[in-house]
């Protein structure tokens, strides 16, 4: 055999057990086993933090967040940057139709309820806030108690909830005002008089340590809805009985096309423990958890 022969048959050694070697995400991956990353809309990220802080508590997972807006998230989904993402409503039928042609059938799990919150600075004596003017505004109609909007981010699913509403295919200029983050809207609405801030009402119900100061100098304002008489906050209570204009469904869709994590994450949540998760957080759960009483039939004094 040639020097050379045998030099092309060592390569082709080496190569086979670095092949060999490497590990296969979808073999090392079970749904309750492994890493990887989720994408979320940065309009959620307070309680999926939670969510996945309990999951790896209880699992041997690693949970990496990744919070975007809802456009970019999107499109990293859709790009196969992960196969996991937590939206505030269902992929479109045009969505759906790339992930078919990709032989991928998307599992979609609803968990929760959430809502859009209006916030003003406490300065502002007025608490309350009607829909219809805000969509007003957002068309280009001057109102007094409005100063101006201010929304987290162009891209975000606040954004295209509320054009939907307005009947808008693009954020207004005039007036509008837009930054990244919930974070960076919260802080803006508390140092200036006047602005309606528009944010996830997760960041107002379960503020991070260095937000709370800031939660604490703006007022969650009511809403009336364009077919209603009376102004309601997004308490749990108003979403679940339907009286809040602005609630939203939350969702995991999962496009991993293999039981993974992805799977095994959405059971969790859509679970008991999770479930308890939601409705601590101040959002509405889909399935509100049980509570265990204990009967006796009679009482046991443990005074002396």
């Amino acid at each position: 055999m040639s020097k050379k022969s045998k030099f092309l048959i060592l390569i082709f050694i080496a190569l086979s057990v670095v092949t060999c070697n490497k590990k296969d995400p979808q073999k090392e991956e079970t749904i309750l086993k492994g890493s990887v990353t989720i994408l979320v809309d940065e309009t959620l990220t307070p309680v999926m933090e939670d969510q996945v802080a309990v999951f790896e508590s209880y699992y041997d997972a690693k949970i990496k967040l990744d919070s975007k807006s809802e456009v970019e998230v999107l499109n990293d989904l859709i790009n196969k940057k992960t196969g996991i993402a937590i939206l505030t409503r269902k992929l479109s039928s045009q969505e759906l139709k790339i992930f078919e042609q990709k032989k991928i059938k998307p599992r979609i799990t609803p968990f929760a309820n959430d809502a859009i919150a209006f916030i003003a600075n406490k300065n502002n004596n007025d608490t309350l806030i009607a829909l219809k003017d805000v969509i007003d505004f957002m068309k280009g109609m001057p109102n007094l108690s409005i100063k101006g909007l201010v929304f987290d981010n162009p891209n975000s699913s606040t954004v295209r909830y509320m054009n939907t509403l307005a009947g808008l295919k693009a954020i207004p200029q005039k007036g509008i005002y837009s930054f990244k983050t919930n974070e960076e809207v919260i802080k803006f609405v508390a140092q200036n008089d006047g602005m309606v801030g528009v944010v996830g009402v997760n960041w107002l119900s379960q503020p991070s340590p260095k937000m709370q100061e800031y939660v604490d100098k703006v007022n969650v304002l009511g809403v009336k809805g364009t077919t209603s008489t009376n102004f309601y906050t997004p308490s749990q209570n108003n979403i679940a009985e339907g009286k809040y204009p602005l609630a939203r469904d939350l969702y995991i869709i999962n496009c991993q096309g293999y039981s993974g994590l992805g799977m095994g994450f959405a059971s969790f949540v859509a679970g008991d423990i999770g479930q308890r998760i939601i409705l601590k957080s101040g959002l509405l759960p889909i399935r509100i958890p049980g509570r265990r009483l204990s009967i006796r039939k009679e009482i046991i004094n443990e005074k002396k």
